[in-house]
């Protein structure tokens, strides 16, 4: 028997950051393109194909937001909260490729360096660090409890370094004369993001394959419940996670009846894993005796 919650999605109360990020981003990246263009800048181009990313995961987080929001029915009874977890992962494979498009491009300049018009390439870059510091000031609060805008969030901050990068480099190029400074700025913008890119498509894979949910110790929760008052033994134990926050467990205890009733422990264990452990979705099957052999851990 559950503990008697809605597991939908719910209101997303991030929606309207998201867009006006998104509106700000786009208008952005077509004067950085142009701005690439112009100016012949692999790593001005580098920030400009992650700032193209970031127009794609705010639009994915946005549809992910949307979708999120339907109710339960009939056919997905938990809803669409699953929707965050695919919004992050496509949006770690997108930085994925571009990271390795420019890391490939790289390699060529790093052989034969262009010239590059570094004034240009100032200018532009400096614009986008103040669109990149807007958007990561809207999305920062999402970022901390939904793992959908985390993913975008992850996105403009990664444009953000990328704009610090072609800076300093438009700099060390206008002063120095050094063009082989673009390629190495834009490796470096790469590298960055690569391994944020991994931890991100790591989370939402596990959320996907129904892994314990991060920072939640299910043998710390087992031990709650084996000890716990009127507990004989405990089995069946699972855990894992609607999106960023919604874990669910669901459990086979088995009580001492002469101590109390089946519906009573079942209470007094939901209360406890709530107020322990934050789980707000527990699923508990309170029996007087083991249902078959499940290796029972006491």
């Amino acid at each position: 028997m559950g503990a008697g919650h809605d597991h939908g999605g719910g209101e997303i109360r991030y929606e309207k950051p998201l867009w006006i990020a998104l509106g700000l981003t786009f208008a952005f990246l077509v004067a950085e393109v142009i701005g690439a263009l112009v100016t012949n800048s692999l790593a001005l181009l580098s920030d400009a194909a992650h700032m193209g990313t970031d127009v794609l995961a705010l639009g994915i987080s946005l549809f992910a937001v949307w979708m999120s929001k339907r109710p339960a029915d009939a056919k997905r009874t938990y809803g669409y909260a699953r929707m965050e977890a695919i919004g992050a992962m496509i949006n770690g494979g997108l930085l994925f490729v571009v990271a390795g498009y420019i890391l490939w491009e790289a390699v060529g300049r790093f052989q034969q360096p262009p010239e590059v018009a570094s004034t240009g390439m100032l200018v532009v870059a400096s614009l986008g660090l103040v669109v990149n510091l807007i958007s990561m000031r809207l999305l920062k609060a999402g970022a901390g409890e939904s793992l959908n805008v985390k993913g975008a969030y992850l996105e403009v901050w990664a444009d953000m370094l990328g704009s610090v990068g072609v800076i300093t480099g438009a700099l060390a190029i206008k002063f120095t004369g050094w063009t082989i400074v673009d390629p190495i700025v834009a490796v470096l913008i790469g590298l960055w993001v690569l391994p944020r890119t991994w931890s991100l498509m790591r989370q939402s894979g596990n959320i996907l394959m129904q892994g314990v949910p991060d920072g939640l110790d299910l043998e710390a929760v087992r031990k709650a419940l084996t000890e716990f008052p009127g507990v004989v033994a405990v089995h069946d134990l699972h855990a894992w996670a609607l999106g960023s926050k919604e874990a669910v467990v669901t459990v086979h205890v088995v009580g001492d009846d002469a101590k109390t009733t089946g519906e009573q422990l079942r209470r007094e264990l939901s209360a406890m894993l709530e107020e322990r452990f934050g789980i707000e979705h527990a699923t508990l099957q309170v029996e007087a005796v083991p249902c078959g052999d499940h290796g029972i851990h006491n």
